[in-house]
């Protein structure tokens, strides 16, 4: 590992993958895993991946674009992955999918996804310059181009929350 911390790093070097067993403690009444638990899972995989990316403590700004798609049954494996999709100067974008995997069939549907935003902290305890990401595919380039449109859209929605 390198002794530069601002030194680029590709996105693909940011990939988080956690799993998670439905556990009677995580499920509702009706036997699907409560929306706050995913939250808080899909707060946890997007912070590694921001750690990973920044090699300094990260913390989280908001967690956005929150669309539940499949309901999650108790005892069913949640898969959770996320990677850096943009990298501003102390701030940066991760996205996360979750998907529903059935463990006796194996058949895996994508239930959630979401877009997190995390802020490095230097030693002082005030944001610090992150390294820029290096998008090398035309998959990480589309990622990168609709992270910086979505975070137009939250500093013009900050902006207009101040004002108001």
């Amino acid at each position: 590992m390198s002794n530069n911390v601002l030194e680029p790093k590709r996105a693909d070097e940011t990939q988080v993958e956690m799993t998670q067993v439905v556990l009677p403690q995580f499920a509702n009444a009706i036997g699907t895993v409560f929306g706050g638990q995913i939250v808080s899972w899909i707060d946890i995989c997007a912070a590694v991946a921001a750690q990973r990316h920044c090699r300094l403590p990260a913390v989280t700004v908001s967690i956005d674009s929150v669309h539940f798609q499949k309901p999650i049954k108790q005892g069913h494996v949640v898969v959770l992955k996320s990677r850096v999709n943009a990298v501003f100067r102390s701030s940066l974008e991760i996205g996360v999918v979750v998907f529903s995997e059935d463990p006796i069939l194996g058949d895996r549907v994508r239930a959630v996804k979401a877009y997190c935003t995390f802020v490095a902290l230097g030693p002082d305890g005030r944001p610090a310059e992150i390294p820029r990401l290096i998008v090398e595919t035309e998959e990480d380039k589309r990622r990168e181009r609709d992270a910086i449109e979505r975070r137009k859209q939250r500093l013009l929605v900050r902006r207009e929350e101040a004002a108001g």
